[in-house]
């Protein structure tokens, strides 16, 4: 008899195509097609057969999914909400609306019954004759196909996937009582590439990362992509649901809106948060600085790094480095390069000017790249010309991390004379992608119950994925260890597991 409930991907997840359409760059095709026309959410995800079943009680509510599962195929969710209001009851229902094809709420029927909910979707609030009708669940969880059937470019063949799996991930009945799912929380306002494309259209990178923490981490987890983009409303939406989760993965959260969550949550829950934006990309950059400064023969306190893109990523990266003996770096947005005083600055871009551009230097991307040794680029696609690469400095290390179009090609980027180049699709040499830290991180994280990433464990994180790739190995082709390579989640958990 079922005991526990999991989150588990339609397809295996066993080489580097199927990697690049579950999740980048393919992923971003779906996210484009829901933005266009929010209908299309039920052909490309598992909306149409994803139920929430929230009660005040995590058991029972466990207990009546595992019953739509096991008699309907119904791949329903187990939220416990805090006791409260009926006006919070219904704020938190009408904001998860975008995950979901209906509501349960019949185990607190008497709670809600005068409740009239503002949603699209169904809300069941007790008995009725048939339930799969009341829902209009369309189970899609059996699918079994040959991948070699897709065809077309890598973004088509993920529409075809999406479409024909309806989304990539599904519930699993298990005998073993497992732990509570991980919640990936978005608000839609900066989804890969795209910027704020909304809660809905972010579901296909929600259900990746998913399918990805259950393939590579065996961790279970469920997208919570949230209608509010308000930080206040978000924070108390995820405070209300605490007791459903094991840990909360937030994701996709532009800045600054994410520092205010991220802080506020860390300081108010009892369970992990971590912002993968934030500290996975942070982690895998300094692992692949780390690898590609060795091929170059240079010292992190000798070079100097340009970084395009100060939201989240830019920020937590920039950090990150500064605190591992990076003394030259500069950041730039949309306006420059970040430096004290700069009348554009927020209160987070001015704490960051306060610990970079040592040289006050005050121009813009072409003229900030002039000798630089290393670029990042966590911004927009095609921001990065061949002109530009011809003037850093040499054996110039660039990576082009924006997705799903990169700040430059590989091609033109080795061409302008790159001796390292790196994106963050899985279809180009080095991978330097979130999916190499995420799964590990978050696992360890919820096996030790470490509450807060701190700078040293992400440090030591980075320098155990780095060492991972031999000095056989090691070559500008192949600077950080395959995403799919077991010896990555372990070695991450490893690490997490020491506390150092």
């Amino acid at each position: 008899m079922a005991q526990g409930i999991k989150v588990v991907p339609k397809i295996e997840i066993n080489d580097k195509e199927i990697l690049s359409l579950v999740y980048t760059p393919g992923v971003g095709s779906s996210c484009l097609k829901i933005s266009e026309n929010i209908e299309a959410e039920k052909i490309y995800t598992n909306k149409i057969d994803s139920v929430a079943v929230i009660s005040f009680d995590y058991e029972q509510s466990l207990k009546r999914a595992i019953f739509l599962k096991s008699s309907l195929l119904i791949d329903a969710y187990p939220l416990c909400i805090k006791q409260t209001t009926t006006h919070d009851l219904k704020f938190v229902a009408e904001n998860i609306v975008p995950n979901f094809c209906g509501i349960d709420l019949s185990l607190i029927s008497d709670y809600v019954k005068e409740i009239e909910f503002d949603v699209d979707i169904p809300v069941l609030k007790g008995v009725v004759p048939d339930i799969k009708e009341f829902f209009g669940t369309i189970s899609r969880n059996v699918f079994m196909f040959n991948p070699a059937k897709l065809k077309g470019n890598v973004s088509e063949k993920s529409l075809q996937l999406h479409e024909l799996a309806g989304g990539v991930i599904e519930t699993e009945l298990s005998r073993e009582k497992n732990k509570k799912m991980v919640a990936i929380v978005s608000d839609g306002t900066a989804v890969l590439g795209f910027g704020n494309i909304g809660a809905d259209a972010a579901i296909p990178v929600m259900e990746g990362k998913a399918a990805l923490y259950a393939a590579l981490a065996g961790v279970s987890s469920m997208p919570l992509c949230l209608k509010t983009q308000n930080p206040k409303e978000v924070i108390k939406i995820v405070q209300l649901l605490e007791d459903s989760f094991s840990g909360i993965h937030m994701e996709d959260i532009a800045a600054p809106a994410c520092f205010e969550i991220e802080n506020t949550l860390i300081d108010t829950l009892k369970i992990p948060v971590f912002h993968d934006d934030q500290h996975g990309t942070a982690i895998i950059v300094l692992a692949a600085v780390l690898n590609a400064l060795t091929l170059a023969n240079k010292e992190l306190s000798d070079v100097k790094v340009i970084i395009n893109g100060a939201g989240a990523a830019g920020s937590a990266v920039a950090r990150l480095l500064i605190f591992a003996g990076v003394k030259n770096l500069i950041i730039l947005d949309s306006k420059g390069a970040v430096y004290k005083g700069r009348p554009q600055n927020n209160e987070n871009l001015e704490a960051l000017a306060q610990e970079t551009n040592p040289n006050q230097e005050k121009g813009k991307l072409e003229e900030e790249i002039k000798g630089a040794d290393v670029f990042i680029g966590l911004s927009k696609g095609n921001l990065l010309t061949p002109e530009m690469v011809k003037t850093m400095s040499d054996k110039a290390i660039v990576f082009a991390l924006a997705n799903p179009v990169p700040e430059i090609l590989p091609d033109a980027a080795k061409d302008a004379g790159a001796f390292i180049v790196g994106t963050g699709r899985s279809d180009f040499p080095n991978q330097i992608n979130n999916s190499l830290a995420f799964p590990g991180v978050f696992k360890g994280a919820i096996d030790g119950n470490i509450h807060k990433i701190t700078d040293e464990i992400k440090l030591n994180c980075a320098v155990a994925l780095a060492s991972i790739v031999s000095k056989d190995e090691l070559s500008p082709e192949k600077i950080l260890p395959d995403p799919l390579d077991v010896r990555v989640v372990q070695r991450i958990t490893d690490v997490m597991a020491s506390k150092l």
